[in-house]
């Protein structure tokens, strides 16, 4: 099959491989993208930790928290234009809607729409929604939300960014005070900050790894080919460990470490010995804005020239 420009383009910012490398593995794949990432990275020319998805939709990620922080909830909320996003009636709209997915028992996107706005009860949260179109005169989405509960410790929330990452963090914990609340608000940063995928590496499937480990021994046979199976399995190993630190919350390098080698899980072992607390970071959910969407590409000189030559009745 013919590989266009546009696919090209799409799999160089993905995977920050050259241009050439990227025909040459789509050509490869018949167009696959997801074929053609794997691709690259066994020819050791894409990073592993290269997501596919791109960010570039607007709106806002918020979160809403119980005054004894036991119940939490996280939504994102989408709109065409960064304009709308960063205004009032856009912020104080999500705001109502995390405090709405706060307070609801569904779990259903579906579910939750149909619901009675809680502000004004003679609308569901959809025609709520449909409201706020009009007002704000942009299309308008609520994309996602989801809620946490922890009745032995506490919830930890934080926004980035003024809302572009929403993050909460189950907290278990037999003591409660500032300093445990301050590290389950650091650890909720570094889950902004670095993005994990899991939060311990028991978390990971085995098929999951059982996939990384093809990949990295090609990876290893591509660049050691005169090498032998222990070598090769060493190589697999390494990088599967490297690759656990990068994914694995608890495992991760601490960002605020002053050492630049405390783990996550040291940190909160150690604040855990510092105030006589069991603590145990049960879960986190981090919402980006427009993760995995992909914004409509606006060719802004062909729609001046198009209006010019309207304007000239061409």
């Amino acid at each position: 099959m013919a590989i266009t420009a546009k696919q090209v383009k799409d799999l160089r910012e993905m995977t920050g491989a050259g241009m050439m490398d990227c025909k040459k593995a789509l050509t490869a794949t018949d167009g696959d993208m997801d074929k053609a990432v794997e691709f690259l990275r066994e020819k050791g020319l894409a990073g592993a930790s290269k997501k596919a998805g791109r960010i570039a939709v607007e709106g806002l990620c918020l979160t809403a928290v119980t005054e004894d922080e036991k119940n939490a909830a996280v939504v994102e909320v989408n709109c065409e234009t960064d304009f709308a996003a960063n205004g009032d009636q856009f912020r104080s709209y999500v705001k109502d809607v995390a405090s709405q997915a706060l307070a609801t028992e569904k779990t259903e996107l579906e579910d939750f729409l149909a619901e009675k706005w809680l502000k004004d009860e003679s609308l569901t949260v959809k025609e709520a929604l449909s409201q706020q179109i009009a007002v704000i005169s942009e299309n308008m989405n609520i994309r996602r939300f989801q809620k946490v509960s922890e009745s032995n410790g506490f919830i930890s929330s934080y926004i980035h960014a003024g809302g572009k990452i929403g993050v909460l963090v189950d907290v278990e914990t037999d003591v409660i005070n500032d300093a445990i609340k301050e590290m389950g608000k650091n650890v909720a940063m570094q889950v902004a900050a670095l993005s994990p995928k899991y939060t311990r590496s028991s978390e990971i499937s085995e098929e999951y790894i059982a996939h990384e480990k093809e990949i990295f021994l090609a990876e290893a046979k591509n660049e050691k080919p005169n090498a032998n199976d222990k070598i090769w399995n060493g190589i697999v190993m390494g990088r599967v460990n490297k690759e656990f630190k990068e994914i694995c919350l608890l495992d991760q390098i601490y960002v605020k470490a002053e050492d630049g080698k405390q783990s996550v899980q040291k940190y909160v072992e150690s604040v855990a010995k510092e105030n006589g607390a069991k603590i145990n970071i049960k879960s986190f959910i981090r919402f980006q804005t427009g993760e995995g969407m992909e914004k409509k590409e606006e060719d802004y000189a062909a729609e001046v020239a198009k209006t010019v030559a309207a304007a000239q009745g061409k």
